[in-house]
């Protein structure tokens, strides 16, 4: 039980990799807010977590790029459960384009997604964690793009190398208050979000949605094998229970040896 009596908010935790870090979190010993724009969603997978009389989940409904429903969602964390330990920003969404066809609207959203949600869930969670004095734990859900590029995905790109960025910015201001701060930095994980690109990707690229797992999202893996919830949600619990200001500031990748540090 490595995280008795802890508390974490996930956002983006009805579905994928958010769900299963959620499930593992509570399988530890943490109350757990499921935080998901799809309400009927987050109360489904709060309800299989261990909602109701077990006290183990709390569903939220979170844009997370909404500050009043961030701020909101993580002041009702507190009441519930009575503090905020871990914040796992896993929210995301993914959009197919190359740059010449890219809209700005598309551009904006994904940075609103990822770089504004996590901000807006840190700032709210820090808040309470400073003022409890009992520390904490930031973890951003970042990608094996947060180092590398692909062709089609700037803008993923972009946020997700932002991640970093804002990761080693929290690691610095909340040392002094017992506040750890990593990125996880996963392959392409089998997940809703990797299915939908399958095709768009042959489409754009022109070859057949096969190829498009074997020569692109796997072809520089060591086995040709998709990286799993499991995998991530593992990852996230190490960090979760990590118990010093040794591992902060890092970015942490799960991909099958698709990238080396």
């Amino acid at each position: 039980m490595q995280l008795q009596d802890k508390v974490a908010m996930v956002t983006g935790a009805a579905s994928g990799i958010g769900l299963e870090i959620a499930r593992v979190f509570a399988r530890e010993g943490a109350r757990v807010s499921i935080a998901d724009i799809n309400m009927e969603s987050a109360r489904a997978a709060a309800g299989d977590i261990g909602g109701g009389a077990e006290g183990k989940a709390l569903a939220l409904a979170m844009d997370v790029t909404n500050e009043a429903q961030v701020d909101l969602g993580v002041k009702q964390t507190v009441e519930t459960f009575g503090s905020i330990d871990i914040l796992v920003s896993n929210a995301g969404i993914q959009h197919i384009d190359p740059i010449v066809n890219l809209s700005f609207d598309n551009w904006r959203r994904l940075m609103a997604i990822h770089v504004d949600g996590a901000f807006l869930t840190t700032r709210a969670c820090l808040r309470y964690m400073y003022a409890a004095g009992r520390g904490g734990t930031i973890i951003y859900m970042g990608s094996v793009h947060s180092k590398e590029a692909s062709p089609l995905k700037a803008p993923y790109v972009t946020a997700k190398h932002g991640l970093i960025g804002l990761c080693k910015a929290v690691a610095k201001e909340g040392a002094l208050h017992g506040v750890r701060a990593n990125v996880i930095c996963p392959g392409f994980v089998r997940t809703p979000l990797v299915d939908k690109q399958i095709p768009e990707q042959a489409r754009e690229l022109g070859i057949s949605e096969e190829d498009v797992i074997r020569k692109v999202m796997l072809k520089d893996t060591v086995d040709g094998t998709f990286t799993t919830v499991a995998d991530v949600a593992q990852t996230a619990l190490f960090l979760a229970a990590f118990p010093t200001n040794a591992l902060t500031g890092q970015s942490l990748v799960v991909s099958h040896g698709w990238f080396m540090q």
